[in-house]
């Protein structure tokens, strides 16, 4: 039970859409949503194609929970082989699309081949089409939403959709689903564009079974008493969101400012969940005007945020005065510390921008800050940026920047490109704060050691939600560790990731892992789906998606000199807070972490390791 049992295959190339039944067998090893199509993925493509070409796909994956009423049920995966990196994308988001995919009566969506002209797909209560999408190509995520659901005269429909970003190439474009919720990271909205498939709609009126009602219904009412009353789950995610982190992690001397420069921003303050929630403006009112939640979360960590209209003159545009998708901690660290910037209107217009258009605030932020720092090293002129002064700390270069890379126009095309290539076109590679192609997100590898090998490990590129040793170097979840040694490290590392796959495959949130273990997820699965779910089990789901990760990067060409970070965070200090002195001691740790993983020295998952895992 949990699971439809049904997927739709879409073929763009040819027009059609097929239902087709779930592979059960592969759903008892990979569960759901990042594993199970993730597994499908690696049985369709060759690892070495294209990203952008035709015979890449893009999958739209729920977990067996989404839809029920587990809490934070609302979860979906966009899973294909990264445009930004070239390694195997999978791109998590919340919202209500994920759940109404389950009403509608599937569990997964596979989308293949190339579109002659821009489509759209509607699936609605098992009727699922194509449409001629011409009409929408060329506007943003918030234009189509309401376009498409007048269209079909729904306002339930739920919709994904891309921005003019995905359409022209962006590679760090994302999948916008409810106006402000994205697959964020890893360019799988360029996928999509690719194939000229410009959004997907979705209503279901159906339900989702599970295999013991009373039992779920038990189990699920003690896990949500168990998130209410946990102090981050209950208390700090509903009040302050991520952004409870900002002055958290800068006080802790591990928030990267300027490209990573620093590890403390002198603005951090201005630009936290304190200053959001403090009287602005004409009307006296915040930044933050409420907290907002996804399908079935009982968290709600969602900001909902409006422009100070007496304050923000930068981009005289009204129609962004509203109020919407606030700044999470990701998104407020890359727009704000990464450049500099601490002007907190300018942050949440870049962030509408970045909802509106679908790019992922992470590496656009990211490649803005490199882009200073080759700006102000005389490296970029002017003249190469379009007039574009891109000094650290203005919010005038940032906020121009965004409006550019949304529309790919002008030097926006060159921001558009990551980091990693830009830094390299204009000779400076050392510049780009990435692993395999993608940005670093909010927390410096020098500070918190364990991050480091998170990153340089990571099968989608750099990534904070893989390995979340945040949570025990700074939080002290489960339990408390040094973030400023590397002992110990690997087998954090490697047990945060295994558990990580099968919650990211569950349907469920990652961040109930600030209350819940496997042992909490366990019981939840086991009364949803028929078989027997243990934790035992569900460690192994993870470890084995882990590892088939692995082995798609490592056919697509990757190897163990990939997992590494740049040059700035092994040999240049931290100069300040409790990280002083400190680099990234990823030398030690690197050896350690792949002979815990059952690999050989160079990164290979041995015969035994693949053996066991039945990979």
């Amino acid at each position: 039970m949990s699971w439809t049992r049904k997927i739709l295959r879409v073929n763009l190339t040819e027009g059609t859409c097929k239902d087709e039944p779930l592979n059960m067998e592969w759903a008892d090893k990979y569960l759901g949503q990042r594993g199970l199509a993730t597994k499908y993925l690696v049985e369709e493509i060759d690892p070495k194609c294209d990203p952008l070409g035709p015979d890449n796909k893009i999958i739209y994956a729920t977990g067996p929970l989404t839809g029920t009423t587990a809490s934070t049920g609302g979860r979906y995966s966009v899973v294909t082989k990264g445009a930004l990196t070239g390694a195997i994308a999978c791109s998590n988001s919340g919202g209500f699309f994920g759940a109404e995919m389950k009403f509608a009566g599937y569990d997964m969506i596979i989308v293949e081949g190339v579109s002659k002209k821009p489509v759209y797909l509607t699936m609605i209560d098992g009727n699922c089409e194509l449409h001629d999408a011409s009409d929408l190509w060329g506007k943003s995520v918030w234009e189509v939403d309401p376009a498409i659901k007048a269209k079909h005269q729904d306002p339930m429909m739920r919709v994904a959709a891309i921005g003019i970003s995905g359409e022209q190439g962006v590679l760090y474009a994302c999948v916008v689903n409810d106006l402000h919720r994205a697959a964020g990271r890893s360019g799988v909205g360029a996928v999509m564009g690719s194939k000229n498939l410009k959004a997907i709609g979705i209503r279901g009126t159906g339900g989702v079974n599970v295999d013991d009602p009373k039992k779920f219904m038990a189990v699920t009412a003690e896990k949500k008493a168990i998130l209410a009353e946990n102090a981050v789950t209950g208390q700090a995610l509903p009040a302050y969101g991520t952004q409870v982190l900002m002055n958290v992690i800068n006080e802790s001397g591990a928030l990267p400012t300027r490209n990573f420069r620093d590890v403390q921003f002198e603005g951090a303050h201005a630009i936290s969940a304190e200053a959001m929630a403090e009287p602005s403006g004409i009307d006296g009112k915040p930044n933050l005007l409420t907290n907002a939640a996804c399908f079935g979360c009982t968290i709600g960590c969602g900001r909902i945020s409006k422009i100070n209209e007496e304050h923000y003159t930068v981009a005289n545009k009204p129609e962004y005065w509203h109020a919407s998708g606030g700044l999470e901690y990701e998104a407020a660290w890359a727009l704000g510390a990464a450049t500099g910037v601490s002007d907190m209107d300018a942050l949440t217009y870049a962030n509408f921008i970045c909802n509106e258009q679908g790019i992922d605030p992470i590496s656009f932020g990211a490649t803005v800050g490199a882009a200073m720092e080759l700006y102000e090293d005389g490296v970029i002129t002017s003249k190469d940026t379009g007039g574009l002064e891109m000094k650290f700390g203005s919010p005038e270069a940032l906020t121009t920047a965004v409006e550019l890379t949304g529309k790919a126009e002008g030097f926006g095309k060159e921001l558009g490109m990551g980091s990693a290539r830009l830094t390299a076109k204009y000779g400076k590679p050392e510049l780009s704060m990435t692993v395999k192609g993608q940005e670093f997100p909010a927390y410096d590898p020098r500070g918190v050691q364990g991050m480091g090998l998170t990153y340089a490990t990571s099968n989608r590129g750099a990534c904070h939600l893989r390995s979340y040793t945040v949570a025990s170097e700074i939080m002290g979840i489960p339990e408390k560790t040094d973030p400023h040694v590397t002992e110990g490290k690997a087998g954090l590392v490697k047990a945060f990731q295994d558990a990580t796959g099968a919650v990211d495959s569950s349907g469920l949130c990652v961040f109930t892992t600030f209350a819940w273990t496997l042992d909490d997820f366990a019981p939840q699965i086991d009364a949803a789906c028929e078989g027997n779910w243990t934790t035992d089990k569900l460690a192994e789901v993870g470890e084995r998606i882990w590892n088939m990760e692995r082995q798609f990067n490592l056919s697509a060409g990757f190897t163990a000199a990939d997992d590494n970070l740049p040059q700035r965070l092994l040999k240049d200090a931290a100069k300040t807070g409790p990280a002083e002195g400190l680099t990234s001691g990823l030398d030690k740790m690197l050896p350690e972490y792949y002979e815990i993983r059952g690999w050989t020295k160079e990164g290979v998952p041995t015969n035994e390791t693949v053996s066991r895992l039945a990979l």
